[in-house]
């Protein structure tokens, strides 16, 4: 497990942009945390480290934005899905076992079918408007290595 704090925004996109630039296609990345914690935030950073060249929003009404760039990022916003079923009509496992990175927000709301082997990230706010703390959970071996490269 590693845990980073941050004092702004702009510093929880540079964590995510320091994760984007290790990740690989296959790559899932779940992220859970309160409503305005900065899991959007985070996404851009990891959009960043992927190269994607195009704006990350929210894919709240949407559940799925793609976006292409060093490796095809598919960003999950799941918080208004009433069940698991919803992602099976998705086809949320061409993205899960494609050629992309999985980015999902608010993940606790499908843990039931995320693969065991993920990185689960949670982004706590603290003790200030803008401070964070942002824990990563590697499950896997490939994740464990993900993690080295964070240090």
């Amino acid at each position: 497990m590693l845990k980073f704090y941050t004092e702004s925004a702009e510093e929880t996109v540079k964590i995510g942009e320091r994760l984007g630039k290790l990740l690989s296609p296959g790559d899932i990345v779940c992220l859970s945390g309160d409503l305005g914690a900065g899991k959007t935030a985070f996404t851009q950073g990891i959009a960043r480290g992927l190269e994607v060249m195009d704006y990350v929003t929210s894919p709240t009404y949407t559940i799925i934005n793609e976006y292409e760039g060093r490796v095809p990022l598919y960003h999950f916003d799941v918080y208004r899905l009433n069940d698991v079923d919803e992602m099976y009509e998705l086809g949320y496992e061409e993205y899960f076992f494609g050629d992309g990175v999985v980015v999902l927000e608010w993940a606790d709301v499908v843990r039931d079918i995320i693969p065991e082997e993920r990185l689960w990230i949670t982004i706590l706010n603290t003790k200030g408007d803008n401070s964070r703390e942002i824990i990563m959970e590697p499950a896997g071996e490939a994740y464990e290595a993900i993690m080295k490269g964070m240090d």
